[in-house]
Order: structure tokens, then C-alpha cells, then sequence
């Protein structure tokens, strides 16, 4: 296009002055695009032949222009850090805007967290709630933890009001444990939705095995940082670590439910 433009301007014969202006504009202003997109890219190259050489465990990282000139953002599984341009000096910490206090950085790690748990898909999860929800909350459960006991109960007032609920299964005594297997049992019974009832106020089930998503869901948690349960994921990326009545959850969410002063746990 550049070209195309400077062969039409060297070839007329005669052109209004303005005309000829807005040509050479138009052509310079393209170069110097070209040439600052050109810079760009050999200077991401360089600061990921930087950062694999410093830390080879970041080789496989994302790098791209970050939220303020003179910095790369670097995006490694859930993780989030920043670099200078030179590629010499690595930020491990959250940028905040000065002007709105808004933490950048959290709001980047909140859409990774959209994304991966977009990617687990609802055909991995127990649902429960309407087709058409106001809002989704998505819990990593752990089937034998007494506050997801007390958060299922919640469960039916949250879908009242417009609440999908979907939970991901995360025993807290590892993979292959107890309340792993009882997890299995839960997702291989007839009704998921009545055997987590039941293995949530410690009932009996009919221990079962098939293909499932069990450990998925676990490593999936420990990407996302669970350390514990409930967790509960908003809709929009931001994480509640413990368990939260349902009328404070309705009042986080913008929805108008019953009143109550309690606590997060």
C-alpha cells in the first residue's frame, strides 16, 4: 500500500499541493508504523531469549506490550508478571492505576480465570439452576468439607433468584483419597445432583466407578490457586475463598434477596 502510494505520487504529473501532502503524510506515517511494529517484535524477542535464559521454567510464557510503555506483560498459566523492555528487570507484584485505584493485574488474572474455567465446560461440572441465569457462580467442592455442606444448602435460594450454580469437584486430601472416590461415586451416580446432596450431609453412597472428571477438576484448582473449600468463582473472574450465605452472595452479585449481615467464613 506504501508503495503503491510514493509510485503514484513520483509518476503524476501534476497534483494539488494538499493532495501531495496527505500522500507523503499517509507514506511516512505508514513507515514509521512498519518500522515501530518491526522494533517491537525483535524487542519481544529479546526479552523472551532473556527471561527463558534467567528462569527456563518461563520459556513457554506469553509476552505482550503491557498496560504501561516502557513494560511487557508476561503471562505464564494463571501467573501474571511484568518486565522492563530491555528485558533486565522482572516485576512480580500488582500494577495499580493511580487515577481509577483499579489493580490491573488482578483484573488480568480475573479474565484468565474466565478462561480456563469457560474451557472446563458445564458438561464437566454438576449444575444446578436456571437455562437462562442473572448471574453464574462456579464452587470447587469438596464432598467431605463441612462449609460446602452448609453452602449446598444455600444452593436452592441462589437459584430462586436467578443463580446458576456449578460446582467442580476438589477433595483437599488429594487424588485417590477417601473423599476423591466418593467424589467418582457422585459423578457416576443416576442423579448427581441427589447423590451430592447426599455426600454433603455425610450420608451413604453407592461407591461407583466410571469416566469423570475428578482429577481434571483437582489439578484445574491448583492452577487456579484453591487451597481450600469452598472457593467460589464469580462470572467475573473474581474468587471468594470460603464459604458465604446466600444473602450476602445475592448482595455481591447486584441481586436484591433477603438481608443478612453474616460474614464471609
Amino acid at each position: 500500500m506504501i508503495m503503491r502510494s510514493l509510485r503514484y505520487l513520483i509518476h503524476s504529473e501534476q497534483r494539488e499541493p494538499d493532495i501531495m501532502l496527505r500522500i507523503i503524510l499517509s507514506c511516512l506515517l505508514g513507515l514509521a508504523f512498519t518500522f515501530s511494529a518491526s522494533a517491537g517484535e525483535l524487542e519481544m524477542k529479546q526479552v523472551k531469549s532473556n527471561l527463558a535464559s534467567a528462569f527456563p521454567e518461563l520459556s513457554t510464557a506469553t509476552i505482550k506490550p503491557g498496560p504501561v510503555a516502557g513494560m511487557y506483560e508476561i503471562e505464564f498459566d494463571t501467573k501474571v508478571f511484568y518486565t522492563t523492555s530491555d528485558g533486565k528487570y522482572l516485576f512480580m507484584g500488582d500494577l495499580v492505576d493511580m487515577g481509577t485505584h483499579a489493580n490491573l493485574t488482578e483484573a488480568r488474572r480475573a479474565s484468565i480465570r474466565m478462561r480456563l474455567l469457560d474451557e472446563a465446560g458445564e458438561q464437566n461440572m454438576i449444575v444446578m439452576g436456571p437455562a437462562n441465569p442473572k448471574r453464574t457462580l462456579t464452587v470447587f467442592f469438596d464432598v467431605d468439607c463441612g462449609y460446602c455442606s452448609k453452602f449446598h444448602l444455600e444452593v436452592p435460594t441462589l437459584n430462586k433468584h436467578g443463580v446458576k450454580v456449578r460446582y467442580l469437584f476438589f477433595p483437599r486430601t488429594g487424588l485417590h483419597s477417601e473423599s476423591y472416590k466418593r467424589a467418582v461415586s457422585v459423578w457416576c451416580a443416576a442423579d448427581r445432583v441427589k447423590a451430592i446432596g447426599i455426600a454433603s450431609a455425610g450420608g451413604k453412597l453407592d461407591m461407583k466407578t466410571c469416566k469423570n472428571p475428578v482429577e481434571e477438576d483437582y489439578l484445574l484448582g491448583q492452577r487456579l490457586d484453591v487451597n481450600g473449600t469452598p472457593t467460589i468463582f464469580l462470572d467475573d473472574g473474581k474468587t471468594i475463598p470460603g464459604y458465604v450465605p446466600a444473602p450476602r452472595l445475592l448482595s455481591m452479585l447486584g441481586i436484591k434477596g433477603e438481608s443478612s449481615g453474616a460474614a464471609v467464613r
